[in-house]
């Protein structure tokens, strides 16, 4: 594990003493003569910021790593939290992960028991009963109850791994949320409407046509740019690796309107989409909600981003598209992935081929 985490951070040493201890200190960016020893081990959350002010020549005091009460689930979500930062920062996990994992981590935590008491005070060898009644108290919201289902879920496993839990009392526990088919796609009327509201030009327009001509998620639309730009077979092309987990890389011709819509905006940077203030968004959350602004103020306010992706879907089926040409363009790797936004729309063109063979009927 050092070994992995010193391609991470440069200047980090590992000293074994004459104990058989071993004690972590960092070169000073630099000055090469000197090392400040850190007061905290790998497994600490904040190692990462006691690193850097290492790096930078300041020695942060030893903090602990958790107040909670030992084997509750407080103390669990914290050391849970801390290994999840730990591979954020060996870019083995993202930071949306994260930062999702967070909020409705202590959610649970905060959640009160019958007594009164918070979650986080119990002990993590509470039964499944526990887990399901904090679900039932988000049925309002039921997505959002099965999420913090998954969060605790995946933390119960990691423990079990790791010898902190001998049970996830998790497995078992069943979804409250029922499909009602997901974002809706865009029509053709849409997608007019929303042109008009936001013409060729503005930031809106630009972000429409990205996700149209590229079926980019909206977590790869914020950092796409021109680097990830380039020329094969006299053609302008886009190469990425998306970042959802299991996604397959993506190589896609420019389209002539895309080209078009980025020539047409007044502001460039280092990805296409950029906010007010010039900078690429920070996260798929913060663009999520610019552009359903965008859309409330074309008058489409049941509709997303993820909407325009599905509407693609539909629309290169309708064209007789096959299965593997639209996974190469939606970076799916399983058949049944594509499917999910296709079905539809090959119903439809099967339908309308079923009826061509009836249309000389006479009635």
């Amino acid at each position: 594990m050092v070994t992995d985490v010193r391609k991470n951070y440069p200047g980090l040493t590992v000293e074994r003493l004459p104990s058989g201890k071993e004690r972590l200190r960092v070169r000073v960016e630099g000055k090469p003569n000197r090392k400040i020893r850190l007061n905290v081990d790998l497994d600490h959350p904040k190692f990462s910021e006691h690193y850097w002010s290492a790096r930078a020549g300041i020695q942060l005091p030893f903090e602990p790593e958790t107040t909670a009460v030992r084997h509750s689930i407080q103390w669990l979500t914290d050391k849970y939290l801390a290994h999840l930062q730990r591979m954020v920062d060996a870019q083995q996990a993202s930071p949306a992960t994260l930062r999702k994992r967070k909020s409705q981590l202590n959610w649970l935590c905060s959640f009160a028991t019958e007594d009164g008491d918070a979650y986080g005070e119990m002990s993590l060898s509470a039964p499944s009963a526990a887990f399901v009644r904090a679900r039932d108290a988000r049925a309002a919201t039921p997505a959002e109850a099965d999420n913090i289902i998954k969060a605790a879920r995946s933390m119960y496993k990691w423990a079990c791994d790791v010898g902190h839990a001998e049970v996830n009392p998790l497995i078992g526990v069943g979804k409250i949320h029922r499909s009602q088919g997901g974002a809706t796609p865009w029509t053709v009327d849409d997608l007019r409407k929303f042109k008009e509201r936001h013409p060729k030009g503005s930031m809106a327009h630009l972000a429409l046509t990205l996700h149209m001509f590229t079926g980019a998620r909206s977590g790869d639309a914020i950092w796409l740019g021109r680097g990830q730009e380039f020329e094969s077979h006299g053609m302008r092309w886009l190469g990425w690796q998306p970042r959802k987990r299991g996604a397959a890389y993506v190589e896609i011709p420019v389209a002539p309107p895309l080209s078009e819509a980025v020539a047409a905006v007044a502001r460039i940077g280092e990805a296409f989409i950029l906010n007010e203030y010039g900078k690429p968004f920070k996260n798929a959350d913060s663009y999520r909600n610019w552009l359903r602004k965008r859309c409330d103020e074309a008058g489409l306010s049941s509709r997303s981003s993820h909407g325009i992706r599905k509407a693609l879907a539909e629309l290169l089926a309708e064209e007789g598209c096959s299965e593997h040409q639209i996974m190469a363009v939606l970076s799916h790797t399983q058949p049944s992935t594509s499917a999910i936004y296709t079905k539809d729309a090959e119903r439809r063109v099967l339908a309308a081929e079923a009826m061509r063979a009836i249309n000389g009927f006479e009635w």
